[in-house]
């Protein structure tokens, strides 16, 4: 491996991310659930505490209403409040917060008070926790202006990705996934930064376009693998603000496109892009837009059920050649 280059996990990722902008910024603090003594639930922040302190890596009550606040309290005074939920299904619990303040007290003041937040923890499915643990809340926040969603799907965009959402003036939420924690890839040691807003083209092709993010996007690239066709895989990375650009440039050569989610079809991420799609490609499509979303339904406990719930390679691949005819 070169020198210059390091192999780590998404959660040393994120943990990288968190201390590079600590040592940069001395505005930036931690506060969440079990973030410090305990070293973090799904241990993100472990050593930090010991590194910054308590005044600077705060353990909260299971109370995410407070919290919430107390973090939008201290962004608008002067902070840079990283807040973290054990799960973004607890966040359901503290979204007057996120909803009534952060996302609009920018404009509510007449720009006297920005909000420099990011809310960050786990989105979406794990393994067998149940639908109290296991919903997708990205489409439900992107539907509120003055919010930010960032969702990476490998080690290299979340560091990159939180970084530039540390930095960033408004608040920012931070969709990661539970079973990403463990993948492993190479980055750089050298600081860099990702930008907010910009897709990644993951595959070239020039039959059809995937669009997807987060956790499942590594399931579009198997079944992409099981076709014979020339795909081409974008990573969304940013859900709100969308590079539309990238989008249209990509299905405006393949002409066909499947849209691929881990959240659910009504009102999904996967409609909104289409529906754009439709609007700025209508006449570069040659077949109808697919989706391969989650089940109406809520998540399964059931290992079994679960799995036919969420998108499948089997399900990507039949949206895939279904496309192609």
């Amino acid at each position: 491996m070169p020198h210059n280059m390091q192999t780590i996990d998404m959660r040393e990722a994120l943990r990288q991310a968190l201390d590079e902008e600590m040592g940069r910024d001395e505005t930036v603090v931690i506060m969440g659930e079990e973030v410090a003594e305990y070293n973090g639930a799904y241990k993100v922040t472990k050593g930090l505490l010991d590194k910054w302190g308590k005044e600077r890596v705060l353990d909260t009550p299971i109370a995410e209403l407070g919290f919430a606040g107390l973090g939008i309290g201290a962004a608008m005074t002067g902070m840079r409040p990283i807040v973290e939920f054990m799960s973004w299904n607890f966040a359901f619990v503290g979204c007057d917060q996120i909803i009534s303040n952060a996302a609009k007290m920018h404009y509510m003041s007449g720009g006297r008070f920005s909000v420099p937040i990011v809310f960050r923890g786990p989105n979406g499915a794990a393994a067998q926790v149940s639908s109290q643990h296991s919903h997708c809340v990205e489409s439900f926040y992107s539907n509120l202006p003055g919010l930010i969603v960032v969702a990476p799907s490998n080690p290299y965009d979340a560091k990159g990705l939180l970084k530039s959402a540390i930095r960033n003036n408004n608040p920012v939420l931070f969709l990661e996934s539970e079973l990403d924690y463990g993948v492993k890839m190479e980055i750089p040691t050298k600081e860099y930064l990702v930008p907010i807003g910009k897709a990644q083209v993951v595959q070239e092709g020039s039959d059809l376009t995937i669009l997807s993010y987060s956790h499942v996007l590594s399931t579009c690239v198997e079944a992409a693998k099981k076709v014979h066709a020339n795909i081409e895989i974008i990573d969304l990375r940013t859900i709100k603000p969308l590079d539309i650009s990238t989008i249209i440039k990509s299905v405006q050569k393949t002409n066909r496109c499947v849209i691929v989610e881990e959240g659910h079809y009504f009102a999904g991420i996967a409609a909104e892009v289409g529906f754009e799609i439709m609007e700025f490609c209508f006449d570069y499509l040659d077949a109808p837009i697919a989706r391969v979303c989650q089940r109406e339904t809520p998540m399964p406990y059931s290992k079994v059920l679960e799995a036919q719930t969420l998108p499948t390679v089997d399900r990507i691949v039949d949206a895939i050649e279904r496309t192609l005819q």
